[in-house]
């Protein structure tokens, strides 16, 4: 990717707010959903403090479609490789700022979340690494539609819900993830490129570093809401073999207790087993439980590669 250039993001909000202020940077890898990315980028505009500049990488043309031409204040950069090696480049891109926010292409924003993060950082010189409360996630579940975001942070807004107070949280959620720059580089802290594709633990991996540095929080007034589209997404079995390998491979690094990791791969292969039985309509929970076996057999052969699933369909 090129210079990172220091526009901001074209919206007709208002003014930004005067005061101390960190740069932000928003950092978004996208593959396959060009109309959801579409909608999540003019969403940004709703930002009351708006982002100093968007990169956004994909693998092909067809992922973004024409919203180069329609977006020129957001740059747009084409990247071979999975999510870690596409924000490892994106990191790379955004050096000069002060903040780097990692979100997903289908998670939207309350606008008063940027401004919640940036002054969360401000406030704390020890926070390293923060992310906001999740009200809705599709992924969980079917997925959602842009109505239902902007529904549920509509109500949000009308009741309320936000509350000025940070906690300490054990790691970072991937759809939604703010760092300090200044840390990644004085510490030379880098996602994980063995973690193949779409990651998987990537976001726990990468906080997890970063907590030996200073402080990971999760902001109660720093609102979203993840989609959790299914379009887009990787083969069951892909991700049935994560959902094994991953934890053990973070565990034997160091960045994830061997304790969370059993908890994690016994209860996603518990879900996988009894829900194969009569399995979700958006979920390929047989593929899956094939997945999680063939990582089980390469357990027992000594084999801890993360980079398998590239050579399975």
């Amino acid at each position: 990717m090129s210079e990172p250039a220091h526009r901001p993001v074209p919206a007709s909000s208002p003014e930004q707010p005067r005061g101390p202020r960190l740069s932000i940077a928003i950092g978004i890898a996208t593959s396959g959903r060009p109309v959801i990315l579409a909608e999540t980028l003019q969403d940004l505009a709703r930002q009351t403090r708006r982002p100093d500049q968007v990169f956004v990488l994909y693998s092909k043309p067809e992922d973004i479609g024409n919203l180069e031409a329609q977006l020129p204040g957001m740059h747009f950069g084409k990247a071979q490789g999975g999510l870690c090696e596409k924000r490892n480049q994106i990191l790379d891109a955004a050096a000069g700022f002060d903040l780097i926010f990692f979100m997903d292409d289908d998670f939207y924003l309350d606008p008063g979340y940027l401004q919640a993060m940036e002054q969360a950082f401000l406030e704390d010189s020890t926070l390293v690494a923060g992310s906001g409360i999740v009200l809705a996630d599709g992924a969980r579940g079917p997925g959602l539609k842009l109505a239902d975001a902007r529904s549920v942070l509509s109500r949000a807004e009308q009741q309320g819900v936000a509350r000025h107070s940070r906690h300490t949280a054990f790691n970072t959620y991937g759809c939604n993830m703010c760092f300090r720059l200044a840390t990644i580089r004085q510490h030379s802290v880098r996602f994980d490129e063995k973690l193949p594709a779409y990651g998987w633990y990537e976001d726990i991996d990468f906080s997890r570093r970063m907590a030996r540095f200073g402080s990971v929080m999760r902001l109660d007034n720093a609102l979203g809401v993840h989609l959790g589209a299914k379009v887009g997404r990787v083969s069951g079995v892909r991700l049935g073999y994560s959902q094994v390998i991953n934890p053990f491979y973070l565990a034997r690094k160091g960045s994830f207790p061997w304790s969370n990791a059993l908890r994690s791969v016994g209860r996603n292969m518990l879900a996988n087993i009894v829900r194969s039985i009569r399995p979700e309509s958006y979920v390929d929970r047989r593929g899956r439980l094939r997945g999680n076996a063939m990582a089980m057999l390469d357990l027992l052969r000594g084999r801890l590669r993360p980079d398998r699933i590239l050579h399975m369909r």
